[in-house]
């Protein structure tokens, strides 16, 4: 199969996720193209070709969206929101990644969490998969090119909204944790439900702070560094039991 037949083979994938971030037909159609180009220049074949174009096209609607912040502040003052993160973002680059997950070994999908959700360095990931730290830079190497290719990864989602994506979210990150032996705890974190993280040996490895209403979980609030927790009141106490949990010896 060629490039040209592989790329029209999942052309209407990226214009379904290009459609749903910009909301424009024409836009999306542009982002395509763009992500054609990018492609057709790409000297490495990647792991996964869907996985792959899913978020370049993404990337591609990600620069559209943060040109277009950019305009509204320059005439009409900042929004309330992060222009940065707007929603159509952070829900693009959760289904980027959950695209990513789906073809990846459940191995594969723990290192991809560690690295990518929770932001964890060689040291921390060999701890959590119980192997050498050579062996652990060999995996997460791999894992980074069937996953992303040559390029750099998108920035995972820290903050996701609506029951139906922290279904998804959780059921993407929890399971593949779960099966190297990642242990889970209930803690509060100011005020709020949330859960820690932790590998076979105690380390704290990341955690969530949640919103709940009416008994439903309907965002979660990624925990991925201690300067994240700082910024964010939602985890300012996660921040303390992480550093209090990880600086010992």
């Amino acid at each position: 199969m060629t490039r040209a037949e592989e790329f029209d083979a999942v052309r209407p994938l990226l214009f379904a996720i290009a459609r749903r971030i910009l909301g424009s037909a024409s836009e999306a159609q542009d982002a395509v193209e763009a992500t054609w180009l990018r492609w057709a220049d790409t000297p490495a074949r990647p792991a996964s070709v869907e996985g792959h174009l899913a978020a370049e096209v993404t990337r591609a609607c990600t620069g559209v969206l943060r040109s277009a912040s950019l305009r509204r502040q320059a005439h009409l003052g900042p929004w309330p929101a992060d222009p940065e993160r707007p929603a159509e973002l952070a829900q693009s680059l959760l289904t980027a990644a959950l695209l990513v997950l789906e073809r990846l070994s459940p191995l594969e999908r723990a290192v991809f969490v560690l690295r990518e959700a929770f932001g964890c360095g060689i040291d921390a990931i060999a701890s959590a998969l119980g192997c050498s730290r050579e062996a652990c830079r060999q995996l997460v190497a791999s894992v980074a090119m069937a996953s992303d290719g040559d390029r750099e990864p998108l920035p995972w989602p820290t903050y996701v909204a609506g029951a139906e994506n922290v279904a998804r979210l959780l059921s993407a990150i929890v399971p593949p944790l779960v099966r190297i032996g990642v242990s889970s705890e209930e803690h509060r974190v100011s005020g709020r439900p949330g859960v820690l993280f932790r590998d076979r040996g105690g380390r704290i490895l990341g955690g969530t702070a949640l919103d709940i209403r009416a008994g439903r979980i309907e965002a979660v609030h990624l925990v991925v560094t201690c300067e994240d927790f700082a910024r964010a009141d939602p985890v300012a106490e996660a921040c303390a039991v992480l550093r209090e949990a990880n600086s010992g010896p």
